[in-house]
């Protein structure tokens, strides 16, 4: 998609590196905080570039994605919103696939030379060039937060210009300098382990959960109409849970290689021992619906919660400041 906001880009006229106008659509409003929140409701009008953008996440299976912006160099992974439960009282909101989201940073900024040393006369700290989104600033209603939790898409924000809006004659250079980061970035699609569920008749079926155990979704991730399901995951030893409603949890035990072959996931198909009724899926166990699903969340992950003697040594630094 060469534009979300193709209005903000004709309202440009004179390029600026600090600001321009082209930031809002032409409604006034900045469609990088349209989006529903998982965290926060998100009480603005959704607009139309949003609703579209919406809309075509659910006609294709996407599985990882980056969206590009300037005014900074760093490649920044969610959360970009959070609760105190996902790390919000450590200044970070980390996702249960967060050593996914480092890794995928890594490999975008590692290959952009002025990324990962920050060269933007304003520093801003970024270590080799990434940042979880809450750590840099919390915003609410942003994409990359949206298409990991209700698309199922590892999204990644990457700011490629000191710049917010420079000049046209700066894209061949630019093009040299993210070449090798985006062909990289792309081939991550094939890591961790993809796959078809079916029942025993060897139909596939879609809507059925299948989730990671120790790193499951707060929206659970399912496979598609044709039974397909995508997990990326770094190299190791997995159990994945698939669920169909009125049934036993199936588990099974995965191990991803160090390296894929022939720019593939590892495949593994699904078998389920009795008779689906695909139909009755999607009725029983809706989609999530687009609310703050994380606001009543009391606990996330183990990496996320606090611990006593990080307590501890917090509360000792503040009384001996």
């Amino acid at each position: 998609m060469p534009s979300m906001n193709p209005d903000g880009f004709e309202a440009v006229v004179k390029p600026d590196c600090f600001y321009n106008e082209g930031r809002d659509n032409s409604n006034f409003y900045d469609l990088n905080r349209n989006f529903p929140d998982a965290f926060e409701f998100n009480e603005v009008p959704r607009q139309p570039e949003t609703v579209a953008v919406m809309q075509w996440l659910n006609t294709e299976t996407f599985v990882l994605s980056a969206n590009l912006h300037g005014g900074a160099l760093v490649a920044s992974y969610p959360f970009d919103n959070g609760v105190p439960a996902t790390g919000t009282l450590y200044s970070r909101s980390l996702t249960p696939d967060d050593d996914v989201f480092q890794y995928l940073a890594n490999t975008y900024a590692s290959r952009n030379p002025d990324m990962k040393r920050n060269s933007c006369r304003i520093k801003t700290g970024f270590s080799n060039g990434i940042t979880n989104g809450y750590s840099w600033y919390p915003l609410k209603g942003g994409m990359q937060d949206y298409n990991y939790i209700w698309a199922q898409c590892f999204e990644i924000t990457l700011e490629l210009s000191c710049c917010k809006y420079p000049r046209k004659e700066k894209l061949p250079s630019f093009w040299k300098d993210n070449k090798d980061s985006l062909i990289e970035y792309i081939k991550q699609v094939h890591i961790g382990v993809k796959g078809r569920v079916f029942d025993q008749n060897k139909t596939p079926l879609s809507n059925v959960t299948v989730e990671v155990q120790d790193r499951k979704h707060i929206c659970p991730y399912r496979t598609n109409r044709f039974g397909e399901y995508y997990l990326l995951l770094l190299p190791g030893s997995y159990v994945i849970e698939v669920t169909v409603p009125g049934h036993d949890p199936h588990l099974i035990e995965v191990t991803i290689p160090p390296k894929s072959h022939n720019f593939s996931a590892l495949k593994k198909d699904i078998l389920l021992p009795f008779r689906g009724q695909s139909d009755h899926i999607s009725e029983l166990n809706p989609l999530c619906p687009r609310i703050p699903l994380y606001r009543e969340l009391e606990g996330h992950s183990a990496a996320t919660k606090p611990s006593l003697f990080l307590f501890l040594v917090t509360l000792f630094h503040i009384l001996f400041k």
